[in-house]
């Protein structure tokens, strides 16, 4: 079973891999830049991890 799951996790890195080299997840890449140089948007998202963290 634990070969299985490798394949499965290799399958879906090429798949993510595979969307970043695309146009359209360069274009998601570069919106997640954007929003990361903004400190208000920085602070949204800081703000999330720190409530996601703790229900963990």
């Amino acid at each position: 079973m634990p070969s299985t799951r490798r394949n499965v996790m290799a399958g879906l890195m090429d798949r993510i891999k595979q969307f970043a080299r695309s146009p359209q997840g360069r274009r998601a890449a570069e919106q997640v830049r954007r929003a990361a140089a903004d400190p208000r948007r920085r602070a949204q998202a800081q703000e999330m991890l720190r409530k996601f963290g703790k229900r963990r």
